[in-house]
């Protein structure tokens, strides 16, 4: 028993061993198939990635520069008494238009009146004082021309004249003065524009030069907008100038103020186009900054003082310069832009660009292209610099999209997953 025991064990190990031996052995024929296949694909995957590109061509475009801004009013007055007195009425209403001259508030006038009343007595007495001093003259410049009277009676009698028509005068200037205060009373609006809220109500009492303003009146119609730009970039747009590389749009032989578009804080752009009126002829030393000055039309009131905005400034127009969409460009870790072209070989090649603004959907390029590259817009996830490349031609719609070439046929599906 013991023997047939160690035989029937025997013949199981042995069966469990081919068992083993089959199943590797299947596993080994599946992995070398699967491994044949996989070699296959991958050989496959090394063959050339097929890429969309777009040949690139030197070509004009607008110089824009964007920059930040605040509304700013073309005037501002601050409304305040000229003379002491008493609210009596208020004339405008709050927030609404008013003209230059229209009256604002009027002021209890009883003592300017009275005031000014006197004066005007006071300019009738000196008036009957000079008639009665020139009469005395003349009567004794008879008489000095007759022998009848001394020199000294007449020249007595000229400066008491001269006195008379001196007090005649001063009466005259504080009727004037008296008048003046008198219209004080009645305060208007020195400009035309928008006018805030009242910081006083009817029965205060309010004093000549306070400090604290009543209203404000500004005028908005048309509008600033003040802009900031560093004096690097001031440096550069000089240089572009005086190189010909930007074209300054001139009439008459001279260049025309720099059009200007803005941005509201909504995002929606503002229909009016404004141009560049001012820029300071300094920089700031804290900053590096200055300031630039433009106009723009407001005739529904939308801009508002106090607003921030974006502005879009157009300097002119880039010569020889590349538009290279910006789907094909990307950033360095030193902040540079770059892209992939195909080389003579059909290779990818990494290029470092220079850049100088954008517009639409495409960077302005300064440096780094040359005249009939080609530059690879898609299926740039599957390429790396050196890597061969199949190029196939595209062509970039106005949003950003690539599409077949017109002069090509509408790629496959099989295309279409390779350019992805």
């Amino acid at each position: 028993m013991p023997e047939t025991g160690q035989k029937m064990q025997y013949v199981s190990t042995n069966v469990s061993n081919s068992c083993f031996i089959f199943l590797t052995a299947v596993l080994l024929q599946g992995c070398n198939d699967s491994g044949g296949n996989g070699s296959g694909r991958q050989g496959g995957a090394q063959g050339p990635a097929q890429v969309g590109v777009v040949e690139l061509h030197q070509q004009t475009s607008p110089k824009l520069m964007e920059l930040p801004g605040r509304v700013v009013a073309l005037a501002t007055a601050e409304i305040r008494p000229q003379v002491n007195g008493i609210i009596e009425e208020i004339a405008f209403k709050e927030g609404g238009s008013v003209k230059a001259g229209d009256v604002l508030y009027r002021l209890d006038n009883k003592s300017y009146t009275a005031a000014r009343d006197a004066s005007a007595a006071a300019v009738k007495k000196a008036e009957a004082t000079v008639a009665g001093a020139q009469s005395t003259f003349n009567r004794t410049q008879a008489l000095v021309d007759n022998k009848t009277a001394s020199p000294q009676t007449l020249d007595d009698a000229r400066s008491t004249l001269l006195q008379a028509v001196a007090d005649q005068d001063a009466a005259q200037a504080d009727l004037q003065a008296a008048e003046i205060n008198l219209g004080y009373t009645e305060i208007k609006a020195p400009i035309s524009g928008v006018i805030g809220k009242s910081a006083v109500s009817v029965g205060s009492l309010v004093t000549a030069n306070q400090t604290d303003a009543m209203a404000t009146v500004r005028q908005i119609e048309p509008i600033y907008v003040d802009l900031v730009d560093s004096s690097a970039n001031l440096l550069r747009i000089r240089e572009q100038i005086e190189e010909g590389r930007l074209g300054i749009a001139k009439a008459d032989g001279k260049p025309t103020p720099p059009k200007v578009n803005i941005t509201l804080e909504t995002g929606r752009p503002y229909s009016e186009t404004g141009t560049i009126t001012t820029t300071d002829t300094a920089v700031s030393e804290s900053t590096g900054t200055f300031s630039i000055r433009a106009t723009l039309g407001n005739p529904r009131h939308i801009l508002l003082p106090g607003m921030y905005v974006r502005a879009s400034v157009d300097l002119g127009t880039l010569n020889d310069v590349y538009l290279v969409p910006q789907r094909a460009v990307s950033r360095n870790a030193a902040g540079k832009a770059q892209a992939y072209f195909v080389s003579q070989d059909n290779k990818a090649e990494l290029r470092t660009l220079e850049t100088d603004g954008s517009t639409a959907n495409a960077w302005i390029v300064t440096a780094g292209v040359s005249e009939g590259d080609r530059l690879i817009v898609d299926g740039l996830s599957h390429i790396s610099a050196g890597a061969a490349v199949k190029p196939v031609e595209v062509k970039i719609d106005d949003g950003g999209v690539v599409q077949p070439a017109s002069t090509l046929p509408p790629a496959s599906e099989s295309d279409g997953a390779a350019g992805q």
